[in-house]
């Protein structure tokens, strides 16, 4: 029976994460970005959402949380390895360099979306 709990549990942990990043996603796209890729995965670790701005590309991580903070809930690990996993997304690109952020999107419980962009400053961690 805690089997079938903790199963259940874990599901409703996987939905509500992709409820949280198509939140994210839409109000990107309200901004007028284009998705260039959902849940990117490689060795590396796996980008939330990578979306292309007019003046940069976001890589950006998506939180389902709680209560909304103004700190960033992403721990320093955790974006050593969306760093690491954004490079190798680069280095495949086909098309020119461009700038790029790390953003975190943290959505409250109640769908309510919080974006800070530049979360992460590579190399300041």
């Amino acid at each position: 029976m805690p089997a079938t709990r903790t199963r259940r549990r874990t599901g409703q942990r996987f939905h509500s994460g992709l409820a949280a990043e198509e939140i994210a996603e839409r109000a990107y796209l309200d901004l007028g970005g284009t998705v260039l890729a959902r849940r990117w995965r490689c060795e590396a670790g796996e980008i939330d959402l990578v979306i292309a701005l007019e003046d940069c590309i976001a890589f950006v991580e998506v939180k389902l949380c709680r209560s909304p903070s103004p700190d960033s809930p992403v721990r320093p690990r955790q974006w050593a390895r969306i760093e690491a996993a954004a490079g190798l997304c680069l280095a495949g690109a086909t098309s020119a360099p461009r700038a790029c952020r790390f953003d975190a999107a943290l959505v409250g419980s109640s769908g309510v979306l919080t974006v800070i962009e530049n979360a992460h400053m590579p190399g300041l961690t």
